[in-house]
């Protein structure tokens, strides 16, 4: 009774369709990423020619190009390359921006765009099918910047040999171009204040490369000249090459001889080759050399160059003569024992570089050596720079700076004089698999308990007076935060605090740079910790494992790291082994056990217990496998011919059934097909669809649906909790009387199709699915499809302690980049068709069918936020049946929490503890002073009865 009590409440209370006013962006968190920044394409750029403050803009490895505010870190807007480009994904990417311009162009794969510095929009864009991006610059000629005309940009692109082409800046067409078809290799593009330069490398007749300088006319694009470069001795390739300046007053071609005694420095426009000698007295071997030069035309021609060895590094400066075209050496930066990074910064024609090492930073001038500002960095984070940007203000004798930099970790932070800013965790745009933990270690008391029973009762007694002699430890510090809680849940309006409810968890999340991070929940996303976890660019982490306390990381070589999920300290290692094409993690208890999956779809490690399970092999089969025989398969599916298995899915780990049935409006029940092995299969042909339900123990087909018309090239996804499933695809069928469009397709099991009865299998308590003649039964299936506006990548179910409250259905949307928690009662299939609901139907909570669901607004659980590259989303139980945790990450990373039949378990807002501990204080003060009166007027009745 007690139960259904509660089922009866849960089903009463209307859905919540999304949070409170006052919930939003309090409860939920949100962290907008942009991928590691690219050290070429990251540079602080003012909007407007109006404005003195200026935007950080970046366009990352992940081809996500963005502003971002140097003053706190918030994204101020991005647009994602790979999503415009046809062929983004693997390109390269540009970013450049004029001075005092109020757009940014940029290039990547056969487009190039031109984009409003401060709001992100999209001014032009032009595509050039065949050919891929090599190089992108803006015209930084003189007359252009006094009319304040939109600067031209010039493309180089390579297909069939080099092309540049000059595209008009207010409307991206193309005024001219070059083509190279000698057989070179196009390698960049520059510009001085009169002429454009095309560089390319030219093979030489025995081995290396000559460099080749074309010069041709702004106006025409027409060939004015050529030179060669004899560099084939030292240039082997273009990674040879350390520097090619542009659109600056002396543009630069640099690079080093073999043996890195010298360096060669040619002035573009001029056939002279400056040989200057590198000053090596560390006796170490130079690592690495950068350049760093001014990109504007009325900058002073000064440049550095950094050279860095395993245990120290210093730098040059040197200075240009622009008559004679003559390099000299200007002054020396000292060597220093450490790694640095240097930052360019440009005011006016001055040129200061900042120097950035492990333990200070300081700003010079590029005329001499005096130090201009210097600083102790202040919470060192421990890790090597890889590079950095700067903004330089000068004071007389003395400056200010303010520079970004980008850590090994992926760590993006700003820093203002030695002071940390901000940090942006842009590693987290490769998360790769996450796991839910909880913070208040509730499994591990379940863990001592079962321990506890299985134990002598001596034995038992022991172990839990050493239990509660341990929990002491944690006794003063209950006892300092005790008044600290009572007090804020008096005074303030939160009712209490949950965190004891398990709403605070932390979510371990492995990323692709190596790296595992720890995200609180519980406060607003803060990053607990993070570790490098794998010595690898290139970490593939199939999936994270987790048990009370730590969290365990699965590579797809076999590799593995466990880790204390409260600290982020490494407990153990394990090496790699083989290749894998997933990890499935298998509940025992609270043990998780890792299985892997080879390529032909055999398990590795699978334990010789009693079980099965199902795999997807490379080549489009299913197979069924058992513990106890683990050399072949026990069942194998495989599509038709013309079809390819593209998507398989199972019930969720944690997927409870409060009710085994469906009370309808006459008190009949509809009994749910309910079997934990159900397995969703898609399968795609060239114009079609097919779904297919698998019994994972037998491999019998329990239900298909197929579907013609189908875009494979579109987002296909699917889910299955409970005794349903779901799936959404586009269908463009040539019969008229069927939809067109995004669908969205919900299939209900059952038992039977007539009430009160239980099916074949009648109450059976056991049945085998493969000794069983007929078993599993057939579900009764009852599918209904709808019309939606947008396409859904992802799919996943909420979870809640008991499976008591409604569920919803997440699902994700590339094209608004939200997401959307979809009731589960909107999408009933038993919902009338054509008619309206009768008074039985009402009382069930069903409603009139409409063919096109719209996205309400409140059902968006991202609110207004932009949330980005979402391809995976987990949810999490918590102690109060309520309410359910949401994790989603792939690109951006967002997580909140859900109540999708409302917190029926927890008092709202607006219950004021306050008033009623007064209410009990004036009714205890009330009754000690009415007392005494209320015993004399007793006592005089007695007297004067007697």
């Amino acid at each position: 009774m007690r139960l259904q009590a509660v089922l009866l409440l849960a089903w009463c209370v209307p859905s919540s369709l999304a949070l409170f006013a006052d919930e939003a962006y309090h409860i939920d968190f949100h962290h907008a990423l942009l991928g590691i920044p690219s050290a070429k394409t990251t540079f602080f750029h003012k909007p407007a020619s109006a404005s003195n403050a200026s935007l950080l803009y970046t366009l990352s490895e992940k081809l996500v190009l963005g502003a971002v505010n140097p003053r706190d870190g918030s994204l101020v807007w991005r647009q994602n390359l790979t999503r415009w480009s046809p062929n983004g994904d693997d390109a390269e990417g540009f970013l450049r921006a004029g001075s005092g311009e109020n757009t940014v162009v940029s290039a990547a794969g056969t487009n190039v765009y031109s984009w409003g510095a401060l709001d992100g929009k999209l001014s032009w864009e032009s595509q050039f099918i065949g050919a891929t991006a090599k190089d992108l610059e803006l015209l930084e000629f003189e007359d252009a910047a006094a009319k304040r005309q939109a600067r031209d940009a010039i493309a180089l692109f390579e297909g069939k040999g080099g092309v540049v082409r000059r595209l008009d800046g207010a409307s991206g067409q193309v005024k001219w171009e070059y083509k190279d078809e000698s057989g070179d290799v196009p390698f960049q593009v520059s510009s001085s204040a009169t002429e454009i330069f095309y560089i390319s490398l030219q093979s030489a007749l025995l081995k290396g490369y000559k460099i080749k300088v074309t010069s041709l006319d702004p106006v025409s694009g027409r060939q004015k000249g050529q030179y060669i470069l004899s560099s084939e001795s030292d240039v082997a390739g273009p990674d040879s090459i350390l520097f090619v300046g542009a659109n600056s007053a002396s543009p630069l071609i640099v690079w080093a001889d073999k043996s890195q005694k010298s360096l060669k420095i040619n002035i573009i426009g001029s056939k002279q080759v400056n040989s200057v000698n590198i000053e090596n007295t560390s006796g170490a071997d130079i690592r690495k050399i950068e350049v760093h030069a001014p990109h504007a035309l009325n900058s002073l021609p000064h440049f550095l160059v950094h050279y860095e060895t395993d245990s120290s590094s210093w730098a040059e400066v040197y200075h240009t003569n622009l008559k004679s075209s003559v390099v000299s050496k200007a002054y020396k930066l000292p060597q220093v024992a450490e790694k640095s990074v240097f930052a360019l910064s440009n005011i006016d024609a001055n040129v200061y570089f900042t120097r950035i090492t492990e333990t200070e930073i300081n700003v010079v001038s590029s005329r001499d050596d005096a130090v201009l500002g210097r600083w102790i960095r202040k919470d060192a984070k421990g890790e090597r720079v890889l590079h950095a940007v700067s903004e330089v203000v000068a004071k007389g004798n003395s400056a200010a700076v303010r520079f970004a930099s980008v850590f090994e970790s992926g760590d993006w932070e700003l820093t203002r004089n030695g002071e940390r800013e901000w940090t942006r965790y842009e590693a987290l745009a490769g998360a790769q698999a996450a796991g839910w933990v909880d913070k208040n270690d509730q499994d591990g008391l379940v863990r001592e308990l079962e321990e506890e029973g299985h134990q002598s009762l001596l034995e038992a007694y022991v172990h839990r007076v050493k239990r509660h002699v341990r929990d002491l430890e944690h006794l003063p510090e209950w006892l300092q935060e005790l008044p600290k809680r009572i007090l804020s849940s008096l005074v303030t309006d939160e009712v209490t605090n949950l965190d004891s409810f398990g709403l605070s968890k932390l979510v371990i999340v492995a990323t692709e740079n190596g790296r595992l991070f720890a995200i609180d929940t519980g406060k607003q996303g803060a990053v607990a910790w993070s570790i490098k976890a794998a010595e690898t660019e290139s970490w593939n982490v199939k999936a994270v494992a987790t048990q009370p306390g730590t969290a365990t990381a699965y590579a797809d070589d076999g590799s593995s790291v466990k880790v204390n999920a409260t600290s982020g300290e490494i407990i153990s290692r394990m090496p790699a082994t083989e290749k894998l094409k997933s990890v499935a993690v298998l509940n025992n208890g609270l043990d998780p056990v890792p299985v892997g999956i080879k390529g032909d779809g055999a398990p590795v490690g699978f334990p010789n217990l009693s079980g099965f399970i199902v795999t997807l092999s490379n080549d489009g089969r299913v197979l069924g496998w058992s513990s106890e025989n683990q050399k072949s398969p026990v069942w194998e599916f495989v599509p038709p011919k013309g079809q390819r298995i593209v998507h398989a899915t199972a019930r969720p780990a944690h997927d409870p059934v409060a009710s085994i049935g469906k009370v309808l409006g006459n008190r009949s029940v509809l009994y749910k097909y309910l079997n934990s092995n159900l397995a969703l299969v898609t399968a795609v042909g060239e114009t079609s669809a097919s779904f297919y339900l698998l019994d994972g123990v037998s491999g019998k087909v329990l239900h298909a649906a197929a579907q013609t018309g189908v875009d494979t090239t579109q987002p296909i996804s699917s889910v299955i909790s409970e005794n349903w499933f779901a799936f959404s695809f586009w269908a463009d069928s040539s019969d008229g009387e069927e939809a067109k469009g995004y669908q969205l397709i919900v299939s209900e099991l059952y038992e039977s199709p007539i009430p009160n009865d239980r099916g074949p299998l009648g109450s059976s308590s056991n049945y085998s699915s493969i000794h069983d003649l007929g078993a599993p039964p057939r579900p009764h299936v009852i599918s209904q499809a709808f019309v939606i506006p947008e396409p859904i990548s992802h799919m996943a179910v909420t979870q809640t302690r008991q499976g008591i409250t409604n569920r919803l259905l997440l699902c994700t949307l590339p094209a608004s980049n939200a997401i959307v928690g979809i009731p589960r009662p909107v999408l009933d299939p038993r919902r009338p068709v054509g008619r309206d609901p009768t008074a039985a139907e009402v009382e069930e909570g069903l409603f009139k069918y409409n063919p096109f669901l719209e996205f309400d607004g409140r059902w968006y659980i991202t609110h207004a936020r932009d949330v980005s590259g979402i391809h995976t989303i987990l949810s999490s139980p918590t102690l109060l049946e309520s309410t359910s945790l949401v994790f989603a990450f792939g690109g951006d990373i967002y997580g909140t929490r859900v109540s999708p039949s409302q917190a029926f378990d927890i008092l709202g807002k607006g219950f004021s503890k306050l008033q009623l501990v007064a209410t009990v204080v004036a009714l205890a003060a009330g009754v000690t002073f009415l007392a005494p009166m209320t015993r004399a007027k007793q006592v005089n009745l007695l007297w004067k009865g007697a």
